[in-house]
Order: C-alpha cells, then structure tokens, then sequence
C-alpha cells in the first residue's frame, strides 16, 4: 500500500443491450474499440489450430491447468487471441511475438495496437484499441456465486446497496464486478485486494486510491460502457479515453486483414 493516495474518476455509462456488428470494418480507427465475444463452444472446433499457433511458453502453461475445461478454454481463447492478432499486424499467428508488463498485461513491443483479454467459464472476449490502453472483462451468469459475501468485502457500501436494492441481484453484482475487472485491467495492475476502495456504479465515481501500483499506473480517469450478451453473458470495457465507438463482434473473424490506421 502506498502512504500517500491520490484521485480516480470512473465514468459509468447505463448498461446497454449489445448489437453485434453485421460486417467487419477493414480498418481500426485510433477512435474505435473493436470486442469479440464467443462462446468456448464457438471456438472449439478450432482446437487443433490454436493449439498449433502456441508458443512454447504458452503450451508449456496450458499443460498446466489441473482441470482440461480451464485448460481447453485457455487455449481456445490464447489461440483466437493469435488469430485475431495476426488479422490485425497482418502476421502469421504463430510469429506474433508478446512481451509482458510488470503485472503480465501482453502487450505487442513497437506497435500501437492495444488489446485485452478475458474469459470466464465459457466465453472468452478480447478487446482491441490504437494507442489507447483498454481493459476487458467477460462474466457469466451461469457461474456459481456468493454475491452477497464477495460483494461484503469487495464493494463499497454504496455499491452493497445498489446491489441489493436492484431487481436482480446477481446481474448487479456481476455488471459491478466487470467494471471493476475491466478498469484494473485497463491500468495494467490485473487485480488488486481492496476492490472496495473502487467505486463503479455511479455514473460518475470520485475514487481515492492507494494501492501502490495502482496509484502509479492508473490513469486520472477510466471511461466504462457495459452490456449484456444475450442473457446469459455481460462484458465491459474501459479506457482512459471515451468510448464513443465501440464494435461489438461475434466469433468469426474478418475474411481480410483489418488494417490499423492511425
């Protein structure tokens, strides 16, 4: 923990039902987010070429996942993070080349490309930006949870209320949590204890932080959008910059290079 704190503004826009976009747009503006959402089930019968475009080190952790569901899933969802990223430098997916932040944020060294991914237990979504950081964050509704406890030591008090206060309960809680996931994600720290320092469900949220790394990575401000994927997903994103052109994407990739421009 860092002695000295210091201010965070998240801007939280309503929660949104999400339009997939009919067609792929060639180019990535450096004013356009692009998010691809699929199911594991979607992307599963492409095991066998995600497996393929790997690196070592990456095959070398998916070996070691206890469980062959988390393991399936991190390659599915590693693997459509190659292809897609190969789509976008207009490389070989097996030749794109990772380094990684302090935290393990990947990042592509000498390209203004920006992405994230996340995936829960049986999605996967990745993020795709220019020049500007972006965080991601996918949750499921059908995933097992104690909101109630979680959210009594991550949420603040306000966001306890809102939560409990709301028609649905576990929605509330899993679009909060999102938020939270997708900001940290977007400032390279990854996760933290003291989400309940973390303020997301008002539209504008005056936060204090401090979290060492968060204090030193952290922009002064994170702009939020979320929405509900059907009604069994919810996703959000965030980054220092607004995001007023968000593409949302389904699962199959564009038939041609989506150029970066900018």
């Amino acid at each position: 923990m860092s002695s000295v704190g210091r201010s965070l503004v998240v801007r939280c826009e309503t929660v949104e039902v999400h339009t997939f976009e009919g067609t792929v747009t060639a180019i990535l503006e450096p004013d356009v987010v692009h998010a691809w959402f699929a199911t594991v089930e979607q992307l599963r019968d492409k095991s066998e070429f995600y497996w393929e475009v790997l690196d070592d080190a990456e095959r070398a952790r998916a070996d070691r996942f206890r469980f062959e569901k988390d393991r399936e899933r991190f390659v599915l969802g590693h693997g459509w993070l190659r292809e897609l990223l190969g789509l976008y430098l207009d490389l070989d997916p097996a030749s794109v080349v990772m380094a990684r932040g302090d935290y393990g944020k990947p990042f592509v060294s000498e390209n203004r490309l920006q992405f994230n991914l996340s995936d829960t237990k049986d999605a996967v979504l990745i993020a795709f930006a220019l020049g500007n950081e972006i965080g991601a964050d996918v949750e499921t509704m059908t995933r097992k949870v104690d909101h109630a406890s979680v959210s009594a030591y991550y949420f603040t008090p306000e966001e306890i209320v809102d939560m409990s206060s709301s028609g649905d309960a576990k929605r509330r809680f899993l679009e909060l949590w999102t938020r939270k996931e997708a900001v940290l994600k977007a400032s390279g720290v990854g996760i933290m204890d003291d989400l309940s320092v973390l303020r997301v469900d008002a539209l504008v949220n005056e936060n204090t932080i401090t979290h060492e790394a968060f204090v030193a990575m952290a922009a002064s401000e994170y702009h939020v959008r979320t929405w509900h994927i059907g009604d069994e997903h919810l996703i959000s994103l965030a980054s220092p910059t607004l995001l007023n052109s968000v593409k949302l994407f389904s699962v199959q990739p564009p038939s041609s290079s989506p150029q970066n421009r900018g």
